[in-house]
C-alpha cells in the first residue's frame, strides 16, 4: 500500500509542478478597457481597471500578440504573454 502511495505522489508532482505561464497587461488609458472577456487570438483577455490578464492564446511570440491585443485595446504600459515580459523598447514598438 505505501508502495502505491508512493508511487502516485511522485508521478502526480510534475502536473502539480506545471503551471501556465502569466500573460498580462497594463493599458496605458484605464478607460479603453473592454468592459466584458474580449477574445484575441484565442486569449480570454478579462480586465478590472488598467490592469488585464488572459487565459489561453495561440502560440505566437510576446511582439506579435502584443501588438493584436494594441489594435483592440489601445497603447499598453507592460506586456507579459506566457511568460515572456516585453522591454521598453519592445513596448514602443507594440503601440506604434
Amino acid at each position: 500500500m505505501r508502495a502505491l502511495l508512493l508511487a502516485a505522489v511522485l508521478f502526480a508532482a510534475p502536473a502539480v509542478a506545471q503551471t501556465p505561464a502569466a500573460t498580462s497587461l497594463t493599458l496605458a488609458d484605464a478607460s479603453k478597457a473592454p468592459a466584458r472577456p474580449t477574445i484575441v487570438d484565442g486569449a480570454r483577455w478579462s480586465c478590472e481597471g488598467a490592469v488585464c490578464t488572459a487565459s489561453g492564446g495561440s502560440e505566437q511570440p510576446a511582439h506579435r500578440a502584443c501588438r493584436r491585443v494594441v489594435q483592440k485595446f489601445g497603447p499598453v504600459t507592460a506586456f507579459s504573454y506566457k511568460g515572456e515580459a516585453l522591454s521598453a523598447e519592445q513596448l514602443a514598438v507594440c503601440n506604434a
